[in-house]
């Protein structure tokens, strides 16, 4: 199978199966047909997990940077990522490179808990959308007790930088106009792409049954068995 964001992308991979390529053969020519924005949009995961036991995982893998490191585990083919790219090495910078230092990125993988226990993993990647999308989706949850799916399918607002703020196409018009109202710069935008894409799972405290959330932004889904 191949999968891409492009479909001329995809296309070409499948054109050097079909000629008798292998998988590496049809990832080279997936790649070199990806413009460079495909490929810097694409290489993010997550998995929100939760088995019999109630035992729950909230996970992010990112290669960054397409192939991310470059580096390949020996014998797995597990790519390594490349989140050290946003190192600084001005010393006067907050995210300068340290001894035993993490980068700031935003890979944040979330997870709820309410009194001790838990309620479940959730995420909304995308970026520097990220934290962004979790406040809105946990304060949809918690504040409006949304249901998981009904808090992530609410239209979203980002924050660029000063009073700029970005808001998908659905975003309320009086909302819209209060912003404005208020000195803000708010551009609409059409595409909910830049908006996070998330997952959840919800455990209910009392019942112990589970619920799956997945974004309608993207193509995620919820399996159940």
């Amino acid at each position: 199978m191949v999968a891409a964001s492009n479909p001329l992308a995809a296309e070409a991979g499948l054109e050097i199966l079909k000629q008798g390529g292998n998988a590496v053969d049809a990832a080279i020519a997936v790649s070199g047909a990806l413009t460079d924005s495909d490929a810097d949009s694409s290489g993010t995961v997550y998995f929100a997990v939760a088995d019999g036991e109630r035992n729950m995982v909230s996970y992010i893998q990112s290669n960054y940077m397409g192939f991310g490191s470059g580096l390949v585990v020996p014998g797995a083919g597990i790519s390594l990522q490349n989140r050290g790219h946003t190192f600084s090495l001005d010393p006067a910078r907050a995210n300068c490179l340290k001894p035993g230092k993490k980068t700031y990125h935003t890979i944040i993988p979330g997870f709820l808990t309410k009194g001790g226990q838990a309620v479940g993993p959730f995420v909304a990647m995308g970026g520097f959308m990220q934290p962004q999308g979790h406040l809105q989706f946990i304060t949809n949850s918690i504040d409006y007790n949304m249901n998981p799916q009904a808090a992530l399918d609410v239209p979203r607002w980002q924050w660029i930088k000063g009073k700029t703020v970005k808001v998908e196409q659905n975003f309320p018009d009086f909302l819209v106009s209060g912003l404005a109202r208020r000195g803000h710069n708010v551009q609409v935008e059409n595409s909910p792409v830049s908006f996070g894409r998330g997952q959840s799972i919800w455990r209910h405290p009392e019942t112990g049954v589970l619920v799956g959330a997945t974004e309608s932004r993207a193509d995620g889904t919820v399996a159940a068995w």
